[in-house]
């Protein structure tokens, strides 16, 4: 008879209460997150708890009330709360685990998301924990496992209140202040930033799973500086690359403070990103309709109305005192263009100010001006002087422009494309002046440390990305389209990129475009420190010069005219060869407009 040998004992389930513990989805220096059975609902949890046991009764009664409080949070991208209870003194919030999977569990089954997929995720995320920090709580302990994703791409915050603070078990809860929710919450935020850019990379950010851990480590707690990196799954865009490494900027002061402001830049992006003219380009369309494009600056238009003719000497008058107002001379190109495309002239823009004074009368003109909100609008005085200066600077540009155009160009349109190539920045500092603070700020170079003694500060491009999702000149673009401007304007009003070569100019818009970027270029040299001017003007010069055939003495001259000259005044052009009949500059000065 053959011997057998005795059964094996089978593993005991390991077990937490009534709760048949399955899987650990997460543990951190926090809180841990187990996926279990609910044996008395026949279905399975995520049960989520606090790394230590409350140390006293009262701890355990306060940790409750704080759960139970955080529960109340009602939001879709929020998971409500299965059950909220306790085993042997450790406290738990229970979950459906129908909601979905962990973000580690999704990147594990699946390949690497789309930067788009990967940016609505966080901003799901990001929408249910700014709801929950403005109704006063904090999640503390923003892991991997606290982003549940459905099968339809429903993100949804498990956790919220299960981290709290540790106090001293003699502690009297009622006394007690807790950590500023301010200070929770920016951490908070931190952490959704390190989630992006896991998900970005594909990898865990220094190597480290808990992100609590990442946070000690990094600057000006620890040492490490965190960015994204070159090497990722896919290419990633330039505009979703500022967001993510400004939500983790070795600079604290950098960093998005609140999860509301991360969310817009980057909902901004993804809306730019999927053609859906959204984000901050319909936010700005609303607010001209509600308000206007700028304030007016000036006062007593009808005095210079009144007259019933339109002698060429009225006109010009009338030319004169529009151009000097940067508000009512974008508003007669708004309404003399718009009225050319309905009327049937597709093809024409007019960017001269006396043909648009004949075109749209003296009754248009006053209805213009009467449009127009005066002076601040709804600003506060620092940011009505922010936008004054801001409209200083333009009007700079627009006369260097004009002292630096080509041979055969009316001064007036190449004045007006200058002021457009910088309308979605005086546009910002109007309606916007929190975000275009915020602009400046990031672009103020950072402290120097011992590693970094000449740390680089970020680009206008960059930092308009970090904080609105899309660049100034996109802005600008969206705004001339809207108000019906031709394909030919639209291509003259963007700036030359900083970080492109100047070739040889293809035609007239080219030039224009060109000779209006140079321009733009040369005032911001002149902002620079006092040391660096004349070398930023230098290069500017350089950059262009075999373009548009300038050198640094018309440059300089440019600079530096003998006598001021009004905005749109017919500068004397450089010398050059005849000029040859141009349909582009007939188009611009309404040559051929009816």
């Amino acid at each position: 008879m053959s011997e057998t040998s005795p059964a094996t004992p089978p593993t005991p389930l390991r077990s937490f209460g009534r709760f048949e513990l399955r899987a650990l989805l997460s543990k951190s220096t926090r809180s841990l997150v187990w996926r279990v059975f609910d044996s008395r609902h026949g279905q399975e949890l995520m049960l989520c708890m606090p790394r230590e046991k409350p140390n006293s009764p009262a701890a355990l009664e306060h940790w409750l009330r704080m759960a139970q409080a955080g529960a109340r949070v009602q939001h879709p991208h929020v998971a409500p709360a299965f059950e909220i209870g306790q085993v042997e003194s450790w406290p738990y919030v229970a979950y459906d685990r129908a909601l979905g999977e962990t973000l580690d569990e999704r990147l594990a089954r699946q390949a690497a998301p789309l930067p788009l997929d990967a940016a609505g995720w966080v901003a799901q995320l990001l929408e249910g924990l700014a709801f929950a920090h403005e109704a006063g709580h904090a999640h503390r302990d923003i892991q991997t496992a606290a982003m549940i994703i459905d099968g339809s791409d429903k993100v949804r915050l498990i956790g919220l209140e299960v981290a709290q603070e540790v106090f001293p078990a003699n502690v009297d809860y009622n006394t007690v202040t807790r950590r500023a929710v301010r200070e929770s919450a920016e951490e908070d935020v931190l952490c959704v930033g390190l989630l992006l850019n896991r998900t970005l990379s594909g990898k865990p950010v220094l190597e480290e799973i808990d992100l609590q851990q990442v946070v000690q480590q990094m600057q000006p707690r620890g040492r490490e500086v965190v960015r994204l990196g070159w090497e990722t799954p896919h290419p990633i865009p330039d505009p979703l690359r500022a967001i993510c490494n400004r939500a983790t900027d070795r600079q604290t002061r950098q960093r998005y403070h609140l999860a509301r402001s991360f969310l817009r830049a980057l909902d901004g992006w993804r809306q730019a990103a999927a053609h859906d003219d959204g984000g901050p380009i319909v936010l700005l369309l609303d607010k001209l309709q509600r308000i206007g494009h700028l304030p007016t600056t000036t006062t007593g238009m009808h005095r210079f109305t009144a007259g019933s003719g339109l002698e060429a000497q009225h006109a010009n008058a009338l030319s004169e005192l529009v151009l000097k107002d940067m508000a009512l001379s974008l508003e007669l190109v708004r309404r003399v263009n718009n009225a050319l495309r309905q009327n049937g002239h597709q093809g024409d823009t007019v960017l001269n100010m006396q043909r648009a004074i004949q075109m749209i009368g003296l009754d248009g003109l006053q209805l213009a001006a009467n449009a127009l909100k005066p002076w601040p609008g709804p600003l506060q005085p620092v940011a009505a002087e922010m936008l004054r200066t801001a409209m200083a600077r333009v009007n700079k540009a627009g006369s260097i422009a004009q002292a630096l155009r080509p041979a055969g160009y009316d001064g007036e349109v190449v004045y007006l494309i200058t002021v457009m190539q910088n309308l979605g920045r005086l546009l910002l500092q109007y309606h916007f002046p929190d975000d275009a603070q915020q602009i400046r700020q990031l672009m103020l170079p950072p402290e120097p440390t011992e590693d970094i003694p000449n740390p680089p500060s970020l680009g206008e491009q960059a930092a308009a990305y970090a904080v609105l999702g899309c660049d100034l000149d996109t802005l600008g673009v969206a705004v001339a389209r809207h108000w019906g401007l031709g394909d030919e304007l639209l291509q003259m009003v963007r700036r030359q990129p900083l970080d492109a070569p100047v070739h040889q100019p293809r035609g007239d818009a080219d030039a224009i475009r060109l000779t209006c970027s140079l321009a733009n270029e040369l005032v911001d040299a002149l902002g620079l420190p006092e040391h660096k001017r004349r070398a930023g003007v230098e290069a500017a010069t350089r950059r262009y010069a075999k373009a548009l055939g300038v050198g640094l003495r018309e440059v300089m001259e440019a600079l530096n005219p003998g006598a001021a000259q009004r905005p749109g005044a017919a500068t004397a052009a450089p010398a050059a060869a005849p000029v040859s009949p141009s349909p582009l500059r007939d188009r611009l000065a309404g040559r051929r407009a009816s």
